[in-house]
C-alpha cells in the first residue's frame, strides 16, 4: 500500500512536468524558464538544489556517526556557497544575460578557456547526480520490502526523473520543485515532530546529543586538524559557486533583485532546515538504539528509512517517504539538466556554429537523456557512500574553475594567459596530489586551489592586459550563438 501511494505521487509529478513542458517554446525556455521565474519559485529552486539525498539519508547518517565535525562541507559549506554566489556573484553574473557558466568563460577569456572549464563542469556532476539516483535505489529497495534491488531501484528512479526533465527542462523543474518544496517542509516537520515526542522531547533529545559530543563542530587546536576543517569548508562553500545548477536557477530569475535574495534566502533557508533532518535521524539513538548499531555496521544510510517504516505510523510513513521522493527528485532534475546544458551549448555547439535553436534545443534533451544513462551506471558501480560522492564533486571545480570565474569577474587584469595557467596549474597539482599523495597533511584541491591563484595572478601581470570590462553586459541571443556587447 505504501510503495501505491508513493508511486501514485511519483505519477502527480511527472504529470506536472510534463504540464509544465507545453511553456517550452524554444532552447531559452527550456534552459532558463525564458528568465520569468518570481522569488517564491527561486527560493523553491535554490533551497531544493541542495536539499537533496545527501541532506536527508547523507548526511544525517554522518552526524550519528561524526557528529557536527562530519558536517563542515555540509549543511555549512553548501549554504555559505548559496548566500556568497548571491550576495556576491549573482548581479554581475545575472547582468551579463548568458545561458550558461561557459558561456561566460567564452565571452571573458576564450573558446580554449570555455571547453576546458565546461568539460570540468560536466565531469563535477558525475557524483552529485550518481547521489540522488543511489538514494532513489535506496529508497525503492526499503519500500518494497527488498523486493526491488537498490541497483533496479536506481533505474526505476532514474527513468522517472528522465521523462519531465526531458520534455519540461527547467519549467518543469520550477514548477515540481515548487510542488514538491511544500511537500518537504511539512512532511519532514510532522515526522519529526512526532519522532521527538516518542524519543521523549526536544530537550532529551538534544542532551543526549550534546553529552556525546556531537554538537561540537569547530576543530580542535591542532594544525592537522584545522587543516582538515577547513578544506572541507572551502571545497563545498568556493567548489560548489562555479556550477551551472546554482548559475542556471540564478539566471532564470525575473529580474536582478530576485536573482541576488532569491539565492541569498535559498541558502539561509537550507542552512537552517537541514537541522530537522539531523535531528529525526538522531532520536533514532534514543527511540531504537539496537538498529542503529545494526546499521552503523551494515550501512547508515539505512537508519533513517528503517526508523520511519518500524516505529512510524501509516500517515507518517507515507508523509515521510512522499516527502523523501521529492527531495530527490526536485534535486536530480535540476542537477540532470545542468550539466547536459553545459556540454549542447559549451562543447557541442563550439563544433556546430550555425546551430539553431530547434537543434540546440534537440542536442540538449539528447544529453539530458545520455547523461541519466551514464549517472545511472555510474550510481550501481560505485560503492561510495551518499555523502561522500557529494563531497567529491566539488573538487575539480574548486582547483579548476573557481578563480577564473571569481577573477574574470572582479579583476580586471585578468586574461587568457592568466586563465590558461590558473586552469593547467590547478588541475594539473590536483590530478598529482590525488594520485600520488592523496593521504597528505593538506588535501589535494586546497594546494591546487592555491595554485590555480598563483597561475592567475603571474598571467594577469605578465600577459597582456585585458580589454575586457569584467561588467560588460553580454545579450544571448535565443537562436543563435551571437553576443552582442553594450
Amino acid at each position: 500500500m505504501l510503495l501505491w501511494l508513493v508511486i501514485a505521487y511519483i505519477g502527480v509529478s511527472i504529470g506536472i512536468g510534463l504540464y509544465a513542458a507545453t511553456r517550452v517554446h524554444n532552447a531559452r525556455d527550456y534552459i532558463v524558464a525564458g528568465r520569468t521565474l518570481p522569488f517564491v519559485m527561486v527560493l523553491a529552486m535554490v533551497f531544493a538544489t541542495w536539499f537533496g539525498a545527501e541532506t536527508v539519508l547523507g548526511i544525517s547518517a554522518t552526524f550519528i556517526d561524526e557528529g557536527a565535525r562530519g558536517l563542515i562541507s555540509d549543511p555549512l559549506g553548501a549554504s555559505i556557497c548559496l548566500v556568497l554566489f548571491g550576495l556576491v556573484f549573482a548581479r554581475p553574473l545575472y547582468r551579463m544575460n548568458l545561458l550558461t557558466l561557459g558561456d561566460f568563460f567564452r565571452v571573458r577569456y576564450n573558446r580554449q578557456t570555455e571547453m576546458a572549464l565546461s568539460l570540468c563542469i560536466v565531469v563535477s556532476y558525475l557524483g552529485w547526480v550518481g547521489a540522488q539516483m543511489a538514494a532513489l535505489g535506496l529508497v525503492f529497495n526499503v519500500l518494497s520490502d527488498g523486493a526491488i534491488t537498490v541497483n533496479q531501484g536506481v533505474f526505476i528512479g532514474a527513468g522517472v526523473v528522465l521523462v519531465y526533465t526531458l520534455f519540461g527542462g527547467m519549467w518543469s523543474v520550477a514548477m515540481t520543485t515548487f510542488v514538491q518544496m511544500i511537500v518537504i517542509i511539512l512532511g519532514l516537520l510532522y515526522v519529526t515532530w512526532l519522532a521527538g515526542d516518542m524519543a521523549g522531547g526536544f530537550n532529551a533529545v538534544m542532551t543526549k546529543a550534546s553529552a556525546e559530543g556531537k554538537l561540537d563542530f569547530l576543530p580542535t587546536a591542532d594544525a592537522t586538524d584545522i587543516l582538515a576543517w577547513v578544506a572541507a569548508l572551502f571545497t563545498m562553500a568556493l567548489g560548489s559557486i562555479p556550477q551551472q545548477d546554482v548559475f542556471q536557477r540564478v539566471n532564470s530569475s525575473r529580474n536582478e533583485r530576485v536573482a541576488v535574495w532569491g539565492t541569498t534566502v535559498g541558502g539561509l533557508a537550507y542552512f537552517f532546515f537541514a537541522a530537522v533532518p539531523l535531528f529525526l535521524a538522531y532520536t533514532a539513538t534514543i527511540i531504537d538504539p539496537d538498529m542503529v548499531q545494526r546499521f552503523m555496521a551494515e550501512d547508515s544510510q539505512l537508519i533513517l528509512p528503517n526508523l520511519i517504516i518500524n516505529h512510524m505510523p501509516f500517515t507518517a510513513q507515507v508523509v515521510f517517504f512522499g516527502a523523501l521522493i521529492s527531495v530527490i527528485m526536485s534535486t536530480a532534475s535540476g542537477t540532470l539538466l545542468a550539466p547536459s546544458v553545459t556540454f549542447s551549448e559549451n562543447i557541442l555547439k563550439g563544433y556546430y556554429q550555425d546551430m539553431s535553436d530547434r537543434q540546440l534545443l534537440l542536442s540538449t534533451r539528447i544529453a539530458v537523456a545520455t547523461f541519466t544513462v551514464i549517472v545511472a551506471v555510474y550510481a550501481v558501480s560505485t560503492d561510495a557512500t551518499i555523502h561522500h560522492m557529494v563531497e567529491s564533486a566539488y573538487r575539480i571545480t574548486l582547483a579548476g574553475a573557481f578563480v577564473p570565474l571569481a577573477a574574470g569577474l572582479f579583476w580586471q587584469r585578468a586574461n587568457n594567459l592568466g586563465a590558461t595557467l590558473a586552469i593547467v596549474l590547478g588541475l594539473g597539482t590536483w590530478l598529482l596530489l590525488e594520485l600520488f599523495v592523496p593521504e597528505g597533511d593538506i588535501e589535494p584541491q586546497m594546494f591546487g586551489l592555491a595554485v590555480s591563484a598563483l597561475g592567475m595572478l603571474v598571467g594577469g601581470l605578465v600577459g597582456p592586459k585585458s580589454h575586457h570590462r569584467p561588467h560588460a553586459g553580454h545579450h544571448h541571443a535565443a537562436g543563435g550563438g551571437h553576443h552582442v556587447t553594450r
